[in-house]
């Protein structure tokens, strides 16, 4: 839901100027494994990465791949996302339709197209509002490296570590995890013209909770986009109606 810190938080995180290592993720032998399959798959970019994914992704705005692969991008060169994969949130597309894309950026596939259930305090059908602040009840834009896995007030859940300071970086204080959740589904969808809402974490169908927890824990990234409007635009990720407070 979003209330509370969850456990085994974003103790390593780069953006609160703490020590942040593959280590603290992964074991040496999956470090190894992963930088060799990342050396596969030299160039992802440069080998037309993002026209592979469109391709794979019918309704995603090109906009919001675009950012969130360049977040992934400088994350991964950091050292901060060992994984390589991604997950896409367009919050420009209404609740009621499957706007949650996870992808495998070694095999261009995608592994999950799902529905994501936003902040309360961020719209109806609609998302509208996000926010950084803890109380505001609201989504947070921006790229998160995705921590441990628990089972905690939600369920099995995974813990989301936000990147980008003003943005997000509030994520943790906040408990913005991801989780399952029973208003998420194509019945709620039907009978409400909307999904459930959040305390401000994504929830997605409790069916697929935890095989899409499974697939993005442990230092991969999600990215959370909105159409940037001006000087509410926030390091590229906010977008209209961002709010510095609680709202």
């Amino acid at each position: 839901m979003g209330v509370g810190r969850a456990p085994y938080g974003c103790a390593t995180s780069a953006m609160r100027g703490r020590e942040y290592r593959l280590s603290s993720f992964l074991p040496m032998g999956a470090i190894v494994a992963v930088m060799l399959a990342l050396a596969a798959s030299t160039g992802l970019a440069d080998a037309g990465l993002e026209t592979a994914l469109l391709r794979e992704a019918d309704g995603l705005h090109p906009e919001a791949l675009h950012a969130a692969v360049a977040s992934w991008e400088r994350l991964s060169a950091q050292g901060d996302a060992p994984r390589p994969v991604l997950s896409v949130i367009d919050y420009a597309l209404p609740s009621t339709t499957r706007r949650l894309w996870v992808f495998d950026l070694v095999s261009r596939r995608v592994l999950f197209h799902e529905l994501v259930a936003h902040g309360r305090n961020t719209g109806d059908d609609r998302a509208a509002f996000f926010s950084n602040e803890e109380g505001s009840l609201m989504s947070s834009l921006g790229a998160f490296v995705t921590g441990a896995s628990y089972v905690g007030r939600n369920g099995y859940s995974v813990v989301l570590c936000g990147t980008e300071p003003r943005v997000n970086d509030n994520a943790e204080a906040r408990g913005i995890v991801l989780h399952g959740a029973p208003y998420v589904s194509d019945e709620v969808a039907r009978a409400l013209g909307r999904l459930g809402r959040s305390f401000g974490c994504p929830a997605v169908r409790l069916e697929v909770a935890r095989a899409l927890i499974d697939a993005i824990k442990d230092g991969s990234v999600l990215y959370a986009w909105f159409p940037a409007t001006g000087a509410s635009a926030a390091s590229g990720a906010s977008g209209a109606g961002f709010s510095g407070s609680s709202r």
